[in-house]
C-alpha cells in the first residue's frame, strides 16, 4: 500500500467552556496560543485552531512541522492520527498510522507493565501472538527491570513514556507521526531510542515530525511546512522554509 495523507480545506475550532467567567482568559492561553478566537451566538468561545488548511503529502515524503506554540503543528498532527475531528474539510489517510505522543493512550494504571504491552500493542493493530513475539524486545528497551511486576501508576511519567515509546517503535507502520516532546527520560535511554528512532523512520512509507529543532529536522525531513495562527505560512524544501521562518522572527 502507498501511504498517503489528504486534508483539504480543514478547520479544527476547540470550544472553550466557563467563558462566563474570569477562567475565560486562561483558558484561551492555554488552549490554542496564536489561534484565532471565534465568538458565536449565545457567546460561546472557541479557539479556532486550523483554519482551512489543505496539505496532501504522498509516500516517500519526510515532512516537518515548524512555528511557534500554538500555532496548530499538535493540532494537524492529532486530525492526521484521527484523534481529532475536523469541524470543517475533508481527511483522508491511507495506511496504518502510528502517533508517537499522546503517549497514555492505550495504558491502563492498574495494570502491569506486562499487561500494558499487550494492551498497547493490540491497540496499535498487533495481534496477541505478535506482542507476545515482540515482548522480550520491548522490554529490553524499556529498561524497566523489576518494575514490569508493578502496576504502572507506580511509575514516574519518564518510565511510562519509555514503556509506550518501546511498543509503539514495534510496530511496522505506513505513516509515522511525531511530536518532539517525547520527553523520554534520562541521556542514555534518550540516545538508544534516538538511534531506534532512526531504523523506525527509514521504514515507515511516509514521516511527518513536529519539532522546533533545525538540527533534528533537517537530520530526518527533506521539506517543511510552516504553521502560523491555524493557517499554512510556506511549504517547500526544507531550508527555504526554515530560513523564512527564522527570518520573521526577527522582523
Amino acid at each position: 500500500m502507498m501511504a498517503s495523507i489528504k486534508l483539504d480545506a480543514v478547520s479544527v475550532d476547540i470550544p472553550i467552556y466557563n467563558s462566563s467567567n474570569r477562567s475565560l482568559k486562561n483558558n484561551i492561553i492555554s488552549a490554542a496560543t496564536g489561534g484565532q478566537i471565534k465568538v458565536r451566538e449565545g457567546g460561546r468561545v472557541s479557539v479556532r485552531a486550523l483554519d482551512q488548511v489543505t496539505l496532501h503529502i504522498e509516500h516517500g515524503a519526510r515532512i516537518a512541522l515548524i512555528g511557534h506554540n500554538g500555532s496548530g503543528k499538535s493540532t494537524i498532527l492529532r486530525v492526521m492520527a484521527g484523534i481529532y475531528e475536523p469541524t470543517g474539510g475533508r481527511v483522508a489517510v491511507e495506511g496504518q498510522v502510528a502517533p508517537l505522543f499522546d503517549f497514555g493512550f492505550g495504558m491502563d494504571g492498574d495494570s502491569t507493565g506486562w499487561e500494558n504491552i499487550m494492551l498497547r500493542g493490540v491497540l496499535l493493530g498487533l495481534s496477541q501472538s505478535e506482542v507476545r513475539e515482540r515482548i522480550d524486545e520491548i522490554a529490553a528497551v524499556s529498561d524497566l527491570g523489576e518494575f514490569f511486576d508493578m502496576p504502572i501508576r507506580t511509575y514516574s511519567a519518564g518510565m511510562v513514556t519509555r514503556l509506550a515509546f518501546a511498543v509503539s517503535t514495534s510496530v511496522k507502520t505506513d505513516i509515522l507521526l511525531i511530536d518532539e516532546g517525547i520527553g523520554a527520560g534520562d541521556a542514555a535511554f534518550l540516545e538508544r531510542a534516538k538511534a531506534r528512532m532512526t531504523t523506525f523512520i527509514g521504514e515507515a512509507g511516509l514521516l511527518v515530525l513536529a519539532s522546533h529543532s533545525d538540527a533534528l529536522i533537517r537530520e530526518w525531513c527533506d521539506t517543511a511546512v510552516w504553521m502560523e495562527h491555524g493557517c499554512i505560512r510556506q511549504h517547500g524544501p526544507i531550508d527555504d522554509v526554515i530560513a523564512a521562518y527564522h527570518q520573521s522572527l526577527h522582523a
